[in-house]
């Protein structure tokens, strides 16, 4: 564990020769939690505690994650997912704010890579074997919302953001991630890094480098406002109604061949990039100067299917063009998603781009280890490349798996060479008649992979603030580890977090106006509910035990192992998940309903004489293989069968 030891030798050394003040931490971050005190803090000193943590994770007896290949070990995972800057935030000094860049001790209150490595344990008691990183990167400037930037806004996706390491230790980012990934191998979990290759910060470092990977317009033309149509300013390509129906027909078609262009007012804004030598960074902004002396810029990117997508330009990043023809120089549906088939030539690709961003999963898997990545903005990369990253990354490691950034689950994702997708879990789960549909898929057809059984993303509303709080957030954690799917915990979701990261996915309007972005935490400093009184920390780990006991029947994932039960109350969902012929057999009764209690009965082919519930002291009698009872709001009975 050598960058374990070279963090613990160095916390060691400054513990002996400095002194510090007043420093907390939540008592959940410690490597021998009381579930007594787990809402309360505790007072230590920084150097010693950090030294501690670190002696806990080499303490931990090793584990070896389950082997397999091609990626196939995502069927058995159980993630957990940090975004570092925000999951392991603190007010350490208590002063009521999160100080930046450091605190008057020295030490970051936003999340590092170091104090990451002391929830390791505190990870792991949940049950996760997985973690899943937000994206961890540099971070461009121009154009950034809130007071850090969007990690997705990623500078130079071969540097780790600075900001992720601890100055107090001055080892940086680097060395601290390396024993982040050191430590969650050691004790068994895998580590997935979320990337974005289909975008860049609008002042990334390739701009100047390769001014020729990237999309420029005349820096005359100005931004479009809020809600206008105005074509003459840069915003999404405008579509009348009539183009609208001929795209999207086109789109469904899988028509490729000369799909409809934007209007020539939109295409003439763009131009040739310019020389590297002609291009300057002015206010925090690139600008370049074509030979005749016109003014050029880097546009920012938008959400461009549907063509008419109401969401808000993303002023923080540009596409990074794929494919050179003189007919498609411009963003558009049909050059950064559809691609016409005119333009996606391999006369046409951007080789030296392409040879790039095929060289960044390795790059990562050399240097840190790491297991897996998460592609966003995946649907959006040319075909042959997503092959020939897929192809160099298991050249390196035949296990590397690969997560689509999709919310379907469909034959394409598999084709592709992905192990799992996000999914729609988070967004049918609390609509009951909804969920059962869902439901019913696993008992008919099937999935074609796994999804993510989760009720929340770092895009979503946090499943505590939808109707029943954190009732509502023990039962979907309870249904979801029964599922065909991969238990998924997006941090804070076990602190019972009410506020969301992001405001990306099914929020209304109204949330939209009172959640402007420079307040969330994807945009600015923020640390979770870690004293809060809604923790679900100790449901969370009972749930993953009892699963853990059950996990060949729960992760066989063909119809024949799962049967919905018809229950004529509609409030309730019940299934079983069974292998003919084998046992254990589990039988699984939620209420869905949050506010009243639900009473159910159920007919089972069994010859007990009760069902014992594996998640409380509650006893069923079976009668004639008919079995009824009373539930809780959002209770949910786990029994063997």
């Amino acid at each position: 564990m050598k960058y374990l030891s070279e963090l613990e030798l160095a916390l060691a050394a400054r513990a002996r020769s400095t002194s510090t003040g007043r420093y907390a931490v939540p008592c959940n971050w410690a490597p021998r939690r009381h579930h007594e005190k787990e809402r309360e803090v505790m007072y230590v000193q920084p150097y010693e505690f950090y030294r501690d943590a670190i002696l806990a994770v080499k303490a931990t007896p090793a584990q070896k994650p389950k082997a397999g290949r091609l990626g196939v070990w995502t069927n058995h995972a159980v993630i957990f997912n940090m975004f570092v800057r925000s999951t392991a935030a603190f007010d350490h000094d208590e002063n009521g704010a999160l100080d930046l860049p450091v605190n008057s001790l020295g030490w970051r209150e936003t999340g590092t890579f170091l104090k990451a490595i002391a929830l390791l344990p505190y990870i792991k008691s949940m049950g996760a074997n997985t973690i899943h990183l937000l994206p961890i990167m540099s971070i461009g400037s121009d154009g950034n919302k809130g007071t850090l930037g969007s990690p997705y806004a990623i500078k130079n996706p071969f540097v780790l953001d600075p900001n992720l390491g601890e100055p107090a230790l001055g080892l940086g980012a680097e060395k601290e991630f390396k024993a982040f990934v050191e430590g969650a191998h050691h004790m068994g979990m895998r580590v997935v890094v979320e990337f974005v290759f289909r975008t860049s910060a609008k002042d990334g470092d390739w701009v100047k480098e390769h001014p020729d990977w990237f999309y420029w317009i005349r820096d005359a033309v100005g931004d479009r406002a809020p809600l206008s149509q105005d074509e003459a300013a840069y915003g999404s390509p405008l579509f009348t109604p009539e183009e609208l129906v001929d795209i999207t027909a086109a789109a469904k078609e899988g028509n490729f061949d000369h799909l409809r262009p934007p209007h020539p007012v939109y295409r003439d804004m763009f131009t040739q990039p310019p020389a590297t030598q002609s291009v300057t960074k002015a206010r925090g902004k690139y600008v370049g100067t074509l030979p005749d002396g016109t003014k050029v810029r880097i546009p920012g990117a938008f959400a461009d299917w549907p063509p008419d997508d109401a969401q808000p330009p993303w002023g923080d990043v540009t596409y990074l063009k794929m494919y050179t023809h003189p007919d498609f120089n411009y963003i558009a549906y049909n050059t950064i998603r559809m691609y016409d088939s005119k333009l996606s030539q391999k006369s046409n690709i951007n080789t030296s781009l392409w040879q790039t961003i095929a060289e960044i999963i390795p790059f990562y898997q050399r240097e840190f280890g790491i297991d897996g990545v998460m592609i966003d903005m995946g649907h959006a990369l040319p075909m042959d490349l997503k092959h020939e990253m897929v192809k160099k990354a298991r050249e390196h490691d035949h296990d590397f798996a690969f997560w689509d950034e999709n919310f379907s689950v469909s034959e394409k994702s598999l084709q592709e060479g992905y192990n799992a997708v996000i999914g729609y879990q988070w967004s049918d789960q609390h609509h009951p008649v909804k969920f059962r549909a869902m439901l019913q898929r696993f008992a008919t057809e099937g999935f074609p992979l796994p999804y993510f059984a989760t009720p929340e993303s770092h895009n979503t509303p946090r499943a505590s603030a939808r109707p029943g709080g954190v009732v509502y957030s023990r039962y979907a954690w309870a249904v979801s580890n029964f599922l065909p799917a991969i238990p998924f915990i997006h941090s804070g979701f076990e602190l019972g977090e009410p506020f969301p990261v992001n405001t990306g996915l099914d929020f209304t309007a109204a949330d939209l106006k009172s959640l402007p972005s420079k307040y969330l935490p994807l945009f600015s400093e923020y640390a979770y509910a870690w004293t809060g009184e809604e923790q679900i920390i100790e449901w969370i780990s009972e749930v993953s035990r009892v699963r853990s006991r059950f996990e060949a029947l729960v992760t066989n994932s063909a119809p024949s192992s799962f049967h919905l039960l018809a229950v004529e109350n509609q409030q309730i969902i019940a299934f079983t998940r069974v292998v003919e012929g084998h046992t254990p057999r589990l039988v699984v009764i939620a209420n869905s309903n949050m506010e009243e209690e639900e009473k159910f009965t159920l007919s089972l082919p069994t010859e007990r004489k009760e069902l014992i519930d594996l998640l409380s002291p509650s006893i069923y009698p079976v009668h004639s293989h008919s079995v009824n009872g009373v539930l809780q709001p959002g209770e949910v009975v786990v029994a063997e069968f």
